[in-house]
């Protein structure tokens, strides 16, 4: 008979994992279609409906999509539905552009340089003047070419996600969302309040190891990431994508010319010029070549009388082309920001024939359609700013074929290669999310929930075990208090390694403290089904800090955390053991920076030992009533010795049982079967014979297995599938090899 308290827990727990669903929500309001601008394309007015529906979105549409005028239209209803002023932080010199065509479609925008010049309605800043305006004061705000946030400072990022973080209208537009760094749609989500950085890493991703920038998707968790993306997010490369016509939207004809500069000057050390392969050496072969590469680009320039526009990396490659260039304009960083707006919208206008610049400078927002000529004088390894500088040119409206011209020296071939690689990167990323944007269909009402895998239960039982396929909580909610006699395990590890995309995985969490929540249902349990005055342990270790995820380089206390999770359910610390383990095989496994000998050689403040594994045990207040006894022959004073020293060296990492059969194609590295040694010694020092043993994570089944075959009675809990299946099989082939051992002991008996 369930009790009204059992109910309680049962409800208490169902909600906790209704808050785990991962969905963007709305926040917007509906409007009618007739009601937003028919100058708009019918693509476009499907996109303005669903930013307004949602309240807070992104978007990525290819250059001459039409952004500005979407993020006007979407702008203009949400200062009616609001009463309120809104804000659009753009790029330098695409104020004025969006105050032009804000005025060709009927809507009025206000250039500002500080919130005294805020007028009523819709207001247009730069993103350098942003520190002037006081931010609460806006009901929406829409950040014109959103991906430019990263090549800003921490402090001018923190700035705009901070001071808007209690705006509720925002909308966020660009071209090129992390185009060959998933991690970059973070900066987004974090805008938008869709997720924090740090849990998007915790949730989506993993970290192998090494350098702090090196995460990638968990294998399971791609399909639920870009669901959860579609749900604040629309990425469109042309009308298609949205189901609509492309009739219009066609681009030009690209021809690529490369232009390779033969380099004479030798590398001290070497006998003959190679191709750089290191970013010092790609910057060498870059200022070695620099006269032989300005002086072909200004020939080719000097050629056409067309517009030109010419990309440079270095100051030096910005001056000398203006010099050799006769009316070129360089539009370099030591110039006014007026100077620079200026002579932007003198070449968007034919003012200028030639203009000179880096991509950080003039390569994002601004509109050159009126020139069909581009070339890279130097290439930098960013995929992004290479797309953005030649979209300037070559986008969605341009009426010529663009022809553009990289030059480059001879040993700089690795460069072209790398910008070639990232370009099939985000290729890739955005067929995926055009893919999924299909798959999921784009009006999504209300919200957008992550699916998570099927739940399954099932349960599998043979003469002295039981296996259960499950929610590991739920499971124990049928048990029966005090019916366990011990308990082992190992516990998930706080969103490290996760084991599915289900709700109900542990370690499938946002930040720490959900997984301490989630956690703490199956202790409180734990603790109801052990009897009194027996024990429980769990296998751990601490776990590192990444400053990319968690702010700082260091070690989280997982170890300790759990104890007081422990303690906290009524759990009394018993007893620990810490288990020694190689840090030269960590090191090579992590790359961690504070196992590297070159830390030591270089900093030696940031060096640290290996981390070690902990078999920690609790006991539940009371009086045993079985007692465990031990005899001298069963367990002689020098056992008992070696059992009893808080550190065992002699563990064996490989004394696992099989594991390959249990692995999906997508699981990560987190399978880590708890070593059966270690299990060996803890039921023979905690346990009776024909006790009952239980492990909530289940796993493969390594200690039912090692119960099974110490003569002990076994009962395990395991969410996935694949894994139930395993640890079956390896019970049953337990209960085989445990009925032939009896069956020789009754042989030689007789």
């Amino acid at each position: 008979m369930t009790t009204q308290k059992e109910q309680m827990n049962y409800q208490e727990y169902n909600d906790f994992l209704k808050s785990k669903a991962i969905f963007a929500e709305s926040s917007g309001f509906e409007v009618a279609p007739d009601a937003i601008n028919d100058q708009l394309f019918p693509f476009q007015k499907a996109i303005v409906a669903e930013a307004l529906r949602k309240g807070r979105y992104a978007i990525w549409a290819d250059c001459g999509l039409g952004k500005t005028p979407i993020q006007l239209e979407w702008a203009k209803h949400v200062c009616r539905e609001t009463s309120g002023d809104l804000l659009i932080v753009a790029p330098l010199a695409v104020s004025s552009q969006t105050a032009r065509e804000g005025t060709k479609f009927g809507i009025p925008v206000t250039i500002c340089r500080s919130q005294a010049d805020v007028r009523p309605g819709i207001n247009i800043t730069n993103y350098e003047m942003l520190q002037h305006f006081d931010l609460s004061h806006f009901a929406g705000v829409v950040l014109d070419e959103s991906s430019i946030l990263k090549n800003y400072s921490g402090a001018t990022r923190n700035q705009i996600i901070d001071g808007f973080a209690r705006t509720p209208y925002k909308l966020a537009c660009t071209a090129t969302p992390s185009p060959n760094d998933h991690m970059e749609l973070g900066n987004h989500a974090e805008f938008l309040g869709a997720m924090n950085r740090t849990e998007m890493l915790a949730m989506f991703f993993v970290h192998d190891g090494g350098e702090t920038s090196q995460w990638r998707l968990k294998g399971h968790a791609e399909e639920e990431f870009w669901k959860w993306v579609c749900s604040w997010a629309v990425m469109i490369r042309k009308p298609s994508d949205l189901g609509y016509s492309d009739e219009g939207f066609d681009l030009p004809p690209l021809t690529m010319h490369e232009h390779s500069i033969e380099s004479h000057i030798v590398d001290e050390g070497r006998l003959f010029a190679v191709e750089a392969q290191t970013l010092t050496e790609r910057r060498n072969a870059r200022r070695n070549s620099l006269e032989g590469r300005v002086e072909a680009a200004a020939a080719v320039a000097s050629l056409s009388d067309e517009p030109f526009l010419l990309w440079c990396d270095l100051n030096d490659e910005g001056d000398a082309l203006e010099k050799l260039i006769p009316g070129a304009v360089q539009v370099a960083g030591r110039h006014s920001n007026e100077f620079k707006e200026k002579a932007m919208l003198d070449f968007a206008e034919g003012r200028i024939r030639v203009l000179v610049s880096k991509p950080g400078i003039c390569g994002a927002g601004m509109n050159f359609q009126i020139c069909p000529n581009v070339g890279f004088v130097g290439l930098s390894d960013s995929y992004e700013a290479w797309y953005q500088a030649i979209r300037r040119c070559w986008r969605f409206g341009q009426k010529n074929e663009v022809q553009c011209h990289m030059f480059t020296s001879q040993a700089e071939g690795a460069v072209v290669a790398n910008i070639k690689r990232k370009e099939a990167d985000a290729e890739k990323m955005a067929a995926a999310m055009v893919g999924h944007l299909k798959a999921a269909g784009y009006q999504t009402a209300g919200k957008t929930e992550r699916s998570g895998s099927n739940y399954q239960r099932e349960t599998v039982s043979g003469e002295k075990w039981t296996a259960h396929l499950g929610d590991c909580v739920e499971v124990m909610q049928e048990m029966e208090s005090q019916s366990i006699d011990y308990s082992i395990f190992s516990p998930p590890f706080a969103a490290l390694f996760t084991y599915s995309n289900s709700d109900r995985d542990m370690g499938n969490a946002r930040n720490p403290t959900e997984f301490y929540n989630h956690f703490q249902f199956a202790v409180k349990e734990l603790f109801r089904i052990t009897k009194e005055g027996r024990l429980t342990s769990f296998h751990c270790m601490n776990i590192p800090a990444m400053k990319e995820r968690d702010g700082f380089i260091g070690i989280h206390d997982f170890r300790g955390d759990l104890i007081r999770i422990f303690q906290d359910c009524g759990f009394v610390y018993h007893s620990e053991v810490c288990i020694w383990k190689d840090p030269v095989t960590q090191m090579q496994r992590t790359k961690a920076l504070g196992l590297l000998h070159k830390t030591i050689r270089k900093d030696s403040s940031m060096s640290r030992q290996g981390l070690a594994d902990y078999l920690v045990t609790m006991r539940r207040p009371g009086v045993n009533a079985e007692p465990i006894a031990h005899t001298h022959e069963t367990f002689p004073v020098d056992l008992w010795q070696r059992y009893a020293s808080p550190v065992w060296m002699d563990i064996n990492p490989s004394d696992t049982l099989q594991k390959e059969s249990a692995r999906d194609s997508r699981d990560e590295r987190h399978i880590c079967p708890l070593q059966l040694e270690v299990i060996r010694r803890a039921l023979q020092l905690w346990s009776n014979p024909d006790d009952l043993i239980f492990s909530p994570f289940g796993g493969i089944g390594s200690e039912s297995y090692i119960a099974l075959e110490m003569g002990r009675r076994a009962v395990t809990s395991e969410l996935k599938p694949s894994y139930f299946k395993q640890i079956v099989a390896n019970l049953r082939n337990a209960e085989v090899s445990a009925s032939q051992r009896t069956l020789f002991d009754e042989l030689v008996t007789a």
